[in-house]
């Protein structure tokens, strides 16, 4: 609880405080829309299109949504366990510097990005110093022990702070030339987070807020260079940037929530069953023909703790499933999208015991569908908020009683 409330103070203290700083010292805004915008789009964007707001988007949703997570780390540890169990691997320890690497690399060979050595190097030594202070701080106030009960210093990651904040400066340095710079950057900061939590040495939390907190401490770090700077040594001014508000939204995303499943199932006579709400994660991409029409996919993994007349078991629910269909996204502003799906696939259900009978062990057709909003924090990158609706097979042989999941999530999309 004490983690809860501390991570939800930083993330709001933290986007008010960039919020009201930066637009009255910078007065900014990186969005030039295209000419036909309506008004209402335009009044949207004006207030969404701030420095501040940009900066801390995307950093404090995944510290509020790593706090509220919190909640459920021992059952992402479950699932964790119930797939990968004996997963182990130390390529993490490297590929947290490989954006940095790419960084210098391109810098060092003459590659032109947003901002010259001695800016760069001073935007960055900002971005460390803020980065270390938080997690070094964080780290040894709470004393969270690791999943696998070696230390008490696991709350937030720093190995996933620390390839967030490099990504993100890859990003700002060369994000600009192509969008791919900040796609491989992020899908390398994604999958150490992803590979701290395989390797049991993270809770879902700790990736999550060392993630937002990576983020937050570039942002930080660069406009803190930028108030010392001004316009010396800057090479691309992002004012310059032209939105197209009907581009076509193709997007892959990492998706991380929670799934409830309402009411109670009798999948044999005698036993009725219901479930707690549990962990969910997965991946999910489309490619859009048009703004408003795409075809996509999207694959996910479900851990649900199981009641039994009242009695709570020992095993779980796992399941899994791929679904493939359509999607729909409008552009109600520049930054902002809504969107829709329907799909169909297959869902798996991994052989669970209870007390009274086997469960699981046994799939079938799934239809889903869902509601979502986007807001794109800069042209490539965003957050999406989903709820969705999944019409799951039955998870007893001999039942026709499908199973209903609603799930809640969040989402860090790459949009191209």
């Amino acid at each position: 609880m004490k983690k809860f409330f501390c991570c939800c103070l930083l993330a709001v203290v933290a986007s008010v405080t960039v919020s009201a700083q930066i637009t009255d010292s910078l007065g900014k805004v990186c969005l030039v829309p295209a000419a036909d915008e309506g008004g209402f789009a335009r009044y949207i964007d004006r207030r969404t299109s701030t420095k501040g707001y940009r900066m801390t988007f995307i950093a404090a949703p995944l510290i509020v949504g790593g706090a509220v997570m919190s909640v459920y780390d021992t059952d992402f540890r479950r699932l964790r366990n119930g797939y990968v169990k004996s997963f182990h691997h130390d390529y993490d320890d490297y590929l947290q510097y490989a954006p940095a690497a790419v960084m210098l690399g391109m810098k060092a060979f003459g590659v032109k990005g947003r901002s010259s050595w001695g800016r760069m190097l001073v935007s960055d030594a900002f971005s460390v110093g803020l980065m270390a202070a938080a997690v070094n701080s964080l780290k040894y106030s709470f004393r969270v022990m690791r999943p696998d009960g070696s230390t008490r210093n696991s709350f937030p990651s720093g190995h996933t702070a620390t390839v967030f904040m490099t990504a993100t400066m890859l990003h700002k340095e060369y994000g600009h030339r192509s969008p791919w710079y900040s796609i491989g950057a992020y899908t390398v900061a994604t999958v150490t987070g992803v590979t701290r939590q395989l390797n049991n040495r993270h809770w879902m939390s700790d990736v999550m807020v060392g993630a937002g907190i990576g983020i937050l401490a570039t942002e930080f770090g660069y406009f803190l260079a930028d108030l010392i700077f001004k316009d010396k040594g800057l090479h691309v001014g992002e004012t310059q940037l032209v939105y197209d508000r009907f581009r076509r939204p193709s997007f892959l995303s990492f998706t991380v929530g929670v799934t409830t499943s309402p009411g109670s199932y009798l999948p044999y006579p005698g036993m009725r069953t219901s479930f707690k709400a549990g962990p969910t994660v997965g991946a999910q991409g489309a490619w859009f023909a048009s703004p408003y029409v795409g075809v996509g996919g999207r694959f996910a993994v479900t851990n649900l703790e199981m009641t039994v007349n009242g009695v709570p078991q020992d095993d779980n629910l796992e399941s899994g499933s791929a679904a493939a269909g359509l999607y729909l996204s409008y552009p109600l502003s520049v930054r902002w999208l809504v969107g829709s799906k329907l799909l169909g696939g297959y869902g798996y259900y991994k052989s669970c015991n209870t007390d009274l009978q086997k469960l699981g062990d046994r799939g079938g057709f799934v239809l889903a569908t869902g509601i979502s909003s986007t807001y794109l924090a800069s042209r490539n990158f965003g957050i999406r908020f989903s709820t969705d609706y999944d019409m799951a097979p039955p998870f007893a042989k001999d039942s026709r009683q499908r199973l209903h999941m609603l799930t809640f999530s969040l989402a860090a999309c790459a949009v191209f």
